[in-house]
């Protein structure tokens, strides 16, 4: 269907590359972690719309412009690495709530998010990501015949069925890490170790975004 091959082993490769841990599940445990299950699931939706755009962009060539050009790539690759490093900074300079029923879990990063403020901060952690825009340009083709002549249309297919099977891998995660909040809900000590252990590891996958290569 619109020249798409080899459909299976596509469906697989996404569903390992979804379960090994990276920058989109860091993020939703810590915001899981930081306001519980439903903030975590925003935060996933956010991802996913994050995700639609990549497929766009594909389909129409816009990613394949980015990944030739290295001024882009360094660019995006900066601010979304500053984006990070500054959420893991928060995360690790927020003060324990000294009201153990009011939680820390809501100091997170200051005052509870909006579901707007978690939806887009999960959308430009995936948009400002530049080895998703890589992994789409270099991994989708792989999967669509060279003599289709429906070439868009098999990447927005192929799009889809990623969102799709991210978005409930994600919303899984989100699930999962919450339920952990919930659990520590009354150990405040416990959970300020557990935020910084999330805003450590936002620091450290922000080093390693702007230390990226090409």
């Amino acid at each position: 269907m619109f020249g798409i091959t080899h459909f299976g082993f596509f469906v697989v490769a996404v569903f390992l590359l979804n379960v090994t841990p990276g920058p989109d599940t860091a993020y939703i445990v810590g915001r899981s972690v930081a306001q519980g299950r439903g903030a975590g699931l925003i935060s996933a939706l956010g991802i996913s719309a994050g995700c639609c755009v990549h497929s766009l962009a594909c389909a129409f060539g816009l990613t394949a412009l980015l990944a030739a050009s290295a001024t882009a790539f360094t660019v995006i690759k900066f601010v979304g690495a500053m984006y990070l490093i500054y959420l893991g900074v928060r995360l690790i300079l927020t003060k324990a709530d000294s009201n153990p029923e009011a939680g820390t879990a809501a100091q997170a990063t200051g005052a509870p998010k909006s579901l707007r403020q978690l939806f887009l901060q999960g959308f430009w952690t995936n948009v400002l990501n530049p080895k998703v825009v890589l992994f789409f340009v270099s991994f989708f083709p792989q999967f669509v015949a060279t003599t289709s002549d429906h070439k868009a249309w098999a990447f927005l297919t192929l799009g889809l069925v990623f969102v799709a099977m991210s978005m409930v891998w994600n919303s899984f995660v989100a699930w999962i890490a919450g339920s952990v909040t919930q659990r520590f809900s009354g150990k405040p000590g416990v959970k300020r170790w557990l935020d910084r252990g999330v805003g450590s590891a936002f620091v450290g996958l922000g080093v390693k975004l702007a230390t990226a290569t090409r």
